[in-house]
């Protein structure tokens, strides 16, 4: 934590100073009003095909990291876990391949957001036809605790022969972010 120096400057109150050390949180009678400097924040995408079971929500493979500021995301687990407290913006995005694109289908896909192994939100459904890249979005606010809270992205395909597809860091694979928006 950056330690803080104050001094008077006439009709504007203080003026405050960090010695660089590390984030600045700033408080007012104990509460948290904000973090700044390297606040939790990452975002990170699939680099694999994650083949769901069919209508059973299925946590999706999301391996390859963008960034992530303050070392939170878990690669292996697929799971986000901040160490500062408050309200993070999460956002999830699910592409879908079709296995045969000549079968008249239409499946129902989708998306969700699991904070601590317990379905959080909910995303709009999605009905697949007969095309490969079709994606579906979620975007949601949640308070986190900062130490125990974790959060995961679900999808899940009533239907056969798709998978959650994956194609590289930019708009044609699944994705999953989060940022801090408030501190608490």
């Amino acid at each position: 934590m950056a330690l803080i120096n104050t001094t008077t400057t006439g009709v504007l109150g203080s003026t405050f100073f960090g010695d660089g050390t590390g984030s600045l949180t700033v408080q007012q009678n104990g509460v948290t009003l904000g973090v700044y400097g390297n606040i939790p924040a990452f975002s990170a995408y699939a680099s694999a095909t994650t083949t769901p079971t069919t209508s059973t929500n299925t946590k999706v493979a999301i391996n390859t990291k963008v960034y992530d500021t303050n070392n939170n995301y878990d690669t292996t687990n697929y799971r986000f876990t901040p160490t500062v407290a408050g309200y993070y913006l999460t956002r999830g995005v699910l592409r879908f391949a079709i296995g045969s694109a000549s079968t008249v289908r239409s499946d129902l896909a989708m998306i969700m957001i699991y904070q601590n192994g317990q379905l959080f939100h909910r995303g709009t459904e999605l009905r697949i036809w007969n095309s490969s890249g079709q994606q579906i979005e979620t975007c949601t606010i949640v308070y986190m605790n900062g130490t125990t809270d974790y959060l995961e992205l679900y999808g899940r395909i009533d239907g056969t022969s798709l998978t959650f597809e994956y194609g590289g860091s930019g708009a044609t694979t699944s994705q999953f972010s989060a940022v801090l928006v408030k501190a608490t």
